[in-house]
């Protein structure tokens, strides 16, 4: 019988031999492998991780923001951020997703200068750490690119020193056409070095050049990265636009076999060094090629559901449910040991690449046409053709939410919570988007200032003015974030809520979206209705085929369900989540 460290020798000779076959010599990769050890500090191994093992529950949500989205007089942005976690999440948020806290460039921290350090504005590695001690830590591997102001890059300029030859480089005559691009800026950017002219691959911008793991170096040095952000207390990693890493001219260079097996390494690395820790892969692209990265249970833990956003703000402004469980229907359920990352908005904005397939042209565009009514912006990615096509939808989610396609309308709020009620019963870990907890309308003014379409959704909060809005029950930022935390505080106390409890779902008409959630022990059943129409909806009860041998109430307005009625009225944009009460 194997030993545990030889069974990860073995994994990683497996890793090794699929990532650089016909590239290194097997010596050279039994000494990469060796380096890798190293980097991790896995030269001992006690034991192997189980495959299924769910390292989460219905306790489980996140907070997604920016290190400095709170600014206090006085205090390091990190300080306030935890103040505001302690403070106002009241055990209800266990995790928090901190967007890069690193020296930047640009992108607004997705251009890292200096992966091992903490942005100086920020704080320091204590303030990360004090939040990590409280909280389950998630941080970005911004692992395709790093900034065109790194000292890795000063060196490839020159020639020599660390980092010099991490960076891909690719000749303009190659065959290029059939590159995938998230961005309209040129692909190649003609970079004077101390050996000539070079041109350097950059997939979203020429301040972000992307980096070359066809050398092991690159691998090697990304292996110590992530061992220096376990020793600071990040539990789990959101691999950034993973789906790019490896490049073959001649191909769309996008979710090729050694990326995927790239992810697979990083997480056998990742489970023995830590054996709860969760790698996330974020990948902006259509549904099924986003399923891929669950690999066999053997690459991302969590994958982000990224068509959910937007299927689901098209049901909600249309007001037919009809396309949203279609995509359910479609979706196979995460085995144990994976999981859905659930979330509505985000810092960049609603991704329309994971709607290919699943609305058709009229209906993205009608989508896109309503956004733009109601103050969004629409960023543009570059087609084979040349020609532009609408990427992303850069608006607050409240915003978003405020009207239908007929227009505007006084019904906003209970809109928007209905969305996160829906989100929040679905299969899957639940992550908010820290404005959206706060109903953050669209900041004009940022995004007059900085020039960048996706800074309309990037509000920075002077903490004093948040925590008097906070104190204020008529203000939109204390209702939107007392009725959240109600909703996660019920959700919490569910077995039928578990990221991994079975989920079918229902068939009640096109202006109700349903879905029945069953806990693993089979003890306890939640039906998740939710009118997703502006006007009140009666459904017979005789469809929802509650059993009438239990009792049945509805967690969220906390209501008996008499089967003796004929219907369950629910009023517009109104949930329930009707349980068995034995089990509740």
């Amino acid at each position: 019988m194997e030993t545990p460290k030889q069974s990860l020798v073995h994994r990683l000779d497996d890793h090794l031999e699929s990532i650089y076959s016909g590239v290194l010599a097997h010596t050279a990769m039994q000494h990469l492998r060796d380096q890798l050890l190293a980097a991790m500090r896995l030269q001992t191994v006690d034991s192997v991780p189980q495959q299924f093992t769910n390292h989460w529950d219905q306790n489980d949500a996140i907070v997604i923001t920016y290190a400095d989205t709170f600014v206090n007089d006085g205090e390091v942005p990190l300080t306030t951020l935890k103040r505001f976690m302690d403070t106002h999440t009241e055990g209800r948020l266990n995790s928090v997703h901190i967007l890069p806290f690193f020296p930047y460039s640009s992108d607004d921290g997705f251009s890292v200068i200096d992966f091992y350090a903490v942005k100086p504005s920020h704080g320091d590695w204590s303030g990360v750490g004090a939040i990590a001690e409280d909280y389950r830590l998630m941080a970005d591997l911004v692992i395709n690119h790093c900034s065109a102001k790194s000292q890795w890059f000063e060196h490839f300029i020159a020639g020599k020193g660390e980092g010099f030859d991490y960076f891909f480089t690719e000749d303009p005559k190659a065959d290029l056409s059939d590159v995938v691009r998230p961005r309209t800026n040129p692909l190649l950017t003609p970079t004077e070095t101390a050996n000539g002219t070079q041109y350097v691959w950059c997939t979203f911008s020429a301040d972000q050049v992307d980096l070359d793991f066809r050398n092991p170096k690159v691998l090697v040095e990304f292996a110590k990265i992530v061992r220096w952000y376990l020793d600071n207390g990040v539990k789990i990693f959101r691999l950034d636009a993973i789906a790019f890493l490896w490049k073959v001219a001649g191909t769309n260079c996008l979710n090729l076999p050694q990326t995927h097996e790239v992810v697979r390494l990083f997480r056998t690395l990742v489970e023995h060094a830590v054996p709860d820790a969760v790698i996330l892969t974020e990948t902006n692209i259509p549904n099924h090629e986003n399923l891929s990265y669950f690999g066999n249970n053997n690459e991302a833990h969590w994958i982000y559901n990224f068509s959910l956003p937007p299927l689901l703000v098209n049901t909600l402004i249309t007001g037919d449910s009809a396309y949203l469980k279609q995509w359910l229907m479609a979706m196979p359920p995460a085995q144990n040991g994976t999981s859905y990352f659930n979330f509505i908005a985000s810092h960049d904005g609603i991704g329309l690449r994971p709607i290919e397939g699943l609305l058709d042209d009229d209906q993205q565009t009608e989508l896109i046409e309503t956004m733009k009514r109601f103050g969004g912006e629409i960023s543009y990615r570059a087609l084979e053709s040349g020609e532009n096509k609408p990427y992303e939808v850069n608006i607050a989610l409240i915003d978003a939410l405020k009207g239908t396609i007929e227009g505007e309308d006084d019904l906003g709020l209970d809109r928007f919570v209905c969305a996160h009620a829906i989100m929040l019963g679905l299969e899957g870990v639940p992550a908010f988007y820290v404005h959206s907890l706060l109903g953050t309308s669209n900041d004009y003014a940022r995004r007059q200032q900085t020039g960048h379409k996706r800074s309309i959704n990037r509000h920075q909060w002077d903490y004093a003015r948040l925590e008097a809005l906070l104190d204020d029950p008529s203000s939109v930022q204390a209702q939107v974030f007392a009725r959240i935390k109600a909703l996660l505080g019920v959700r919490s106390k569910q077995p039928a809520f578990h990221p991994n409890a079975t989920q079918f779902t229902l068939h009640l008409g096109d202006q109700i979206f349903a879905f029945w959630r069953e806990s693993r022990s089979r003890e306890q059943n939640i039906y998740c209705i939710s009118n997703i129409s502006a006007k009140q909806i009666d459904i017979p009860l005789t469809s929802i085929n509650l059993i009438s041998t239990q009792s049945w109430r509805d967690l969220i307005g906390g209501c008996e369900i008499s089967l003796d009625t004929d219907v369950l009225s629910l009023q517009a944009y109104q949930t329930v989540w009707l349980t068995n009460t034995t089990t509740a």
